[in-house]
Formats: C-alpha cells, sequence, structure tokens
C-alpha cells in the first residue's frame, strides 16, 4: 500500500478520492492550512469508511511530508502559491495534479490560460526536484462521496514524462472499482485534458448528469 496525501484535500475533490484510496487499503493524509479543519474533514469521512480505512488529518506540510505520492486538489487560485510552498517536502515524489483552471460567468464554465500551458506543466515548474503526473480531472466529487455508488465507471486520463510514474499512477486508478487508467499523452498535453472538464461541467447541466469519460477500444 502507498501512503497518499491530498493537498488542499479537504474541499470535495481531495475528500472523495482520498475516500475512494483509502476504501482501497491506502493509508491517507488529508491536508489543508489548518490541522484542525482537515482532522475535521478526516474524521467526517472516515465515519462512513468500514473499520481500517485509515485516514487522517494534518497541514498540507506534513501531509506531503508523510506522502508517497501526493495529490494537488487545491482550487486553481491557490494552486501556484501551495506548490511553490510544498517544494521541499515534494522533492523526489510523484505529484498527482488534478486541478483544473476554470472560470464561471453567466455562459458557464470556460478554461483559463496558464502561462506555462497548463496546472501539470505549472506545478513541475514549481517542483523540479519532483514527478508531475495530471490524473483525476474528469471524476465526479459527487459520486466520489456517495456510499451508494459501489463502482466508479470512469476512465482517467494519466499524462506525464516518466513512464514510471504514469505506469505507477495508472496503477493507482485502478484500485478503485470500475475505474481505468489510460495513458493519454506527455505533460505537454495536460491543458486540453484540464480544458475538456468545462466541457463536461456544460453536459452535466444540461442532462442534471455526473458525467465522465470512456475510451473506446482500449
Amino acid at each position: 500500500m502507498t501512503v497518499l496525501a491530498f493537498l488542499g484535500g479537504t474541499g470535495d475533490q481531495g475528500r472523495g478520492l482520498a475516500r475512494r484510496l483509502a476504501l482501497a487499503g491506502h493509508p491517507v493524509v488529508l491536508g489543508s492550512r489548518s490541522a484542525e479543519r482537515a482532522a475535521t474533514a478526516a474524521a467526517g469521512l472516515t465515519e462512513s469508511l468500514p473499520a481500517g480505512a485509515e485516514i487522517s488529518g494534518a497541514t498540507n506540510a506534513e501531509a506531503a511530508a508523510a506522502a508517497e505520492i501526493a495529490v494537488v486538489a487545491v482550487p486553481y487560485d491557490g494552486h501556484a502559491a501551495l506548490v511553490a510552498d510544498l517544494a521541499p517536502q515534494l522533492a523526489g515524489k510523484i505529484v498527482v495534479d488534478c486541478v483544473n483552471p476554470l472560470g464561471f460567468d453567466e455562459r458557464g464554465a470556460y478554461a483559463i490560460e496558464v502561462a506555462e500551458g497548463s496546472a501539470a506543466e505549472q506545478a513541475q515548474a514549481l517542483l523540479p526536484d519532483s514527478t508531475v503526473v495530471a490524473a483525476f480531472h474528469h471524476v465526479s466529487a459527487v459520486l466520489l462521496l456517495d456510499p451508494g455508488v459501489d463502482r466508479m465507471d470512469t476512465d482517467i486520463l494519466v499524462l506525464g514524462d516518466v513512464r514510471e510514474a504514469t505506469d505507477r499512477v495508472q496503477s493507482l486508478v485502478e484500485d478503485i472499482p470500475g475505474m481505468r487508467g489510460i495513458y493519454a499523452g506527455r505533460l505537454r498535453n495536460a491543458r486540453q485534458v484540464e480544458a475538456l472538464t468545462a466541457n463536461l461541467i456544460s453536459v452535466n447541466r444540461r442532462y442534471k448528469a455526473h458525467a465522465g469519460l470512456r475510451v473506446t477500444d482500449v
């Protein structure tokens, strides 16, 4: 089993992924700026999990230091600052970035331009001693948190520049029942994967759904 940290992990996406991977047997640390808020979120998740599932709360720095693999799940407006601050704790580790740079107005969701190309590339630029992998952009937090949903029937696009790292993240994805990790290219291709989330939000609003992706013929 792999010790996982979710940085900025008290939001719905971080808690949802943490819940599913704790169910799969991985020790999980939720990170937050506030250790108290992280501990409260961890306790709330633990109540809905079977005995033996391991979720704890800590500051983001403590969570990053404890992790073998860290998942960045903070909103985009806090992404660069969080990642830069944690560079020492994340050195030598795989960092999974699932952040979607999106804006919202009266016409709905839209992609925000990122100077580095994508949130994942921004993370890699700020973490030269870590290996960044982009993944988990298109999975519904509502379904992840729903104890009545036993399987997550969706594919997860996994992007990165180091084969060993993308293979490890694909394996982690597939610890969640129903999910498949699909290699989708180098990190430079993360921008369109992140931006596609705006389209899925439009799908979900129109059809009152929690749509994900399936890749055919793979």
